[in-house]
């Protein structure tokens, strides 16, 4: 890796280095799903001082844009100018795994072909959950990023259908298939999807109730599974814990403002994502960081405890009828007895 100098497409306070395809051995994935532990995960990854974990902890490059199509030459040429010279140029040299923790690649994993054209030695960690407790969570999540508008899980899981249909979609969100959540915790269907896609040897399963109940076993087996040395002083704390929010029109904006001001209010994470890399900033860098400042205090401000209340029982009883299938097969695809996953609790 050749050191450049400070770049302006890079945050301010970070030196640029020249990251080629060939500087990766391979690639450690945490593919999904969502609110499932993969931000617990993702810090035990970027922890090792072996990985390059990207500027943006979910790039979702593989998912956004289908290269199955490219010939080789153009493949590395496309993966070198929008996914390693923009998510991966502030990695110091001698780090030779790359990191990629993006959860829309469980669902969309033959997609994923040309990474292992590339690094054909990757592998990729699957996280799940209990539909029951982990579709509150994304719903809770998605309200925060201002990409759902709709503050009830009872009423905007009622709103699936019309989701499905194209229609209440709010025009904040980035991402409209995450509002189908049903299709998001599909788990059998995406799980056989992806192991048939990049090969059953190159996955490994990981338990939500399991990272809870036994961290440091879960971390020793993801690092082993990635050829990674544990760390016997890393920090096993939960990440990424939910919030609530004062003013969800205030959030939105911050979170997921509207085309004309995306230069001027989105964060840097969002910005480094869309920004065109042959194109000068904007911005002066102390007006950047005048502007991130009175964005973060904000954000900050409008941060409240999270207050989930219960699932009727009778929501609860659909989304098992929905989901008991895929519960079922996915517990055939991995060998585990998930019997206990989907019972109704009383509110």
């Amino acid at each position: 890796m050749v050191t450049l100098p400070k770049s302006r497409y890079a945050p301010c306070h970070e030196t640029r280095f020249m990251v080629s395809i060939r500087d990766f051995d391979r690639f450690a994935c945490i593919v999904g799903a969502p609110r499932c532990g993969t931000t617990t995960l993702s810090q035990f990854l970027k922890a090792h001082p072996a990985v390059c974990f990207p500027f943006v902890k979910e790039p979702h490059f593989f998912a956004q844009t289908d290269l199955r199509h490219l010939t080789t030459q153009a493949l590395e040429e496309q993966v070198q100018r929008e996914y390693l010279d923009r998510f991966f140029g502030h990695c110091e040299p001698g780090r030779r795994v790359g990191a990629d923790a993006s959860v829309t690649y469980l669902y969309s994993p033959e997609q994923l072909e040309p990474m292992l054209r590339l690094w054909p030695d990757s592998r990729f960690v699957i996280a799940v959950r209990d539909p029951l407790r982990m579709l509150p969570s994304l719903h809770s999540r998605l309200f925060y990023l201002g990409d759902e508008n709709i503050p009830s899980f009872e009423e905007a899981w009622a709103a699936v259908p019309d989701r499905t249909a194209g229609r209440r979609i709010p025009r904040t969100c980035v991402e409209p298939r995450w509002l189908r959540y049903d299709e998001a915790a599909r788990f059998g269907t995406y799980v056989e999807r992806f192991f048939a896609a990049v090969g059953r040897e190159r996955c490994l399963v990981i338990l939500f109730d399991d990272l809870t109940a036994d961290p440091r076993g879960q971390y020793e087996r993801m690092m082993r599974f990635f050829g990674l040395a544990p760390d016997s002083n890393v920090d096993l704390r939960a990440r990424r814990q939910g919030h609530g929010v004062r003013l969800p029109w205030l959030q939105r904006l911050l979170k997921r403002p509207p085309r004309r001001l995306r230069q001027y209010v989105a964060g840097e994470h969002y910005r480094q994502r869309e920004r065109a890399l042959d194109r000068s900033a904007r911005r002066s860098a102390s007006g950047t960081e005048r502007i991130m400042t009175v964005r973060k205090r904000l954000l900050r401000w409008n941060r409240v405890p999270l207050a989930q209340p219960p699932i009727s029982l009778d929501v609860q009883h659909e989304i098992r009828a929905r989901l008991q299938d895929e519960v079922s097969h996915l517990g055939e695809l991995i060998e585990r007895d998930l019997g206990h996953w989907l019972a109704p609790r009383r509110p």
